[in-house]
C-alpha cells in the first residue's frame, strides 16, 4: 500500500498540487493588487490548503472551535511539527488571520510581494524604530476579528517534540493586549518529518486542537512570562504521548 500511495503522489497528486499552487499564487497576488488584501490573502490559500490535504487523502479533525468568539482578534501560538502545519492551519482553523514572519522573507521573489500585499506581519528587530513599526502595523491590522498565527519555536522540530518558545508572539500579545490561543498540532510530523530528505508523504491523520484563550491579566514582563508558560503547557498536554516532553532541537 505504501508504494501504491507513492506512485499516486508522483503521477496524480503532485501535478494537481503544482497546478493548484500556481493558480493560487496568481489569484492571491493579482487579487491583493486589485482588491482587498485581507480577503485575497486568506480565502484562496485557505481553499488551496484544504484541497491539498484532500488530494493526499489526509483525514483532518479539528477540536475546540467553540472556544473562539466571533469577531474577536487572537494571537494563535502553535507547535511546529512539520510542513503540513501550514496546510492544516490555513485550511482548517476557520479564522481569517495573518502570519507573523521574519522580515527577510520580503526578499523572496513573488512570495515576498504576495505577503506584503496581503498584509502579513513581518517582524523586524533591527533597532527600536523597526520594532515600533512592527507593533504599529500589527495594531492597525489585528482588529475587527483579524488574528495572527505564530510558531514560537521559530522552526520545525527535528524530533516531533517541542523545543523552547521565543518571546516575540507573547510580547506582541502583551503590547496589543490581545488574548493568546494555544494550538496543538498532531500528526504533521508523522506525515512529513523535517528529516525526510525524499519528501515522501506518509498517510496519517491530522488533528488541530484549539485551546481556550488566555486573556491578559496585566501588562509587562510578568504577564508575558506567565502566558508563555501556560501556552507551552497547554500545547504540550495536547500532544500525543510519544511526542510529549521537551527534547532539544539542533537549531535552537
Amino acid at each position: 500500500m505504501r508504494y501504491i500511495y507513492r506512485i499516486y503522489q508522483i503521477c496524480i497528486a503532485l501535478p494537481i498540487i503544482l497546478v493548484l499552487t500556481i493558480l493560487t499564487s496568481l489569484t492571491t497576488s493579482v487579487g491583493c493588487v486589485l482588491g482587498n488584501g485581507h480577503f485575497w490573502g486568506y480565502y484562496p490559500p485557505k481553499l488551496w490548503a484544504a484541497a491539498i490535504l484532500k488530494v493526499l487523502f489526509l483525514p483532518v479533525k479539528v477540536v475546540g472551535r467553540e472556544n473562539l468568539k466571533h469577531n474577536e482578534s487572537y494571537v494563535f501560538v502553535s507547535n511546529h511539527q512539520g510542513s503540513f502545519d501550514i496546510f492544516l492551519i490555513f485550511g482548517h482553523l476557520g479564522r481569517n488571520f495573518k502570519w507573523m514572519m521574519k522580515h527577510q522573507l520580503r526578499k523572496i521573489p513573488l512570495v515576498g510581494f504576495a505577503c506584503e500585499m496581503s498584509h502579513q506581519i513581518f517582524v523586524d528587530k533591527r533597532g527600536p524604530s523597526k520594532v515600533k513599526e512592527t507593533y504599529d502595523k500589527a495594531r492597525h491590522t489585528l482588529k475587527d476579528g483579524m488574528s495572527v498565527v505564530v510558531f514560537p519555536e521559530g522552526s520545525r522540530t527535528f524530533t516531533g517534540h517541542m523545543g523552547t518558545f521565543k518571546r516575540g508572539a507573547f510580547m506582541l500579545a502583551d503590547e496589543l493586549q490581545l488574548p493568546i490561543v494555544p494550538l496543538t498540532i498532531n500528526g504533521s510530523f508523522d506525515v512529513l518529518p523535517r528529516t525526510n530528505k525524499w519528501f515522501w508523504v506518509k498517510w496519517h491523520p491530522l488533528t488541530l486542537t484549539i485551546h481556550k484563550p488566555i486573556y491578559p491579566e496585566g501588562q509587562g514582563a510578568e504577564d508575558i512570562s506567565k502566558r508563555m508558560d501556560i501556552s507551552y503547557k497547554e500545547i504540550m498536554a495536547g500532544l500525543t504521548p510519544k511526542y510529549q516532553g521537551y527534547v532539544k532541537n539542533p537549531n535552537q
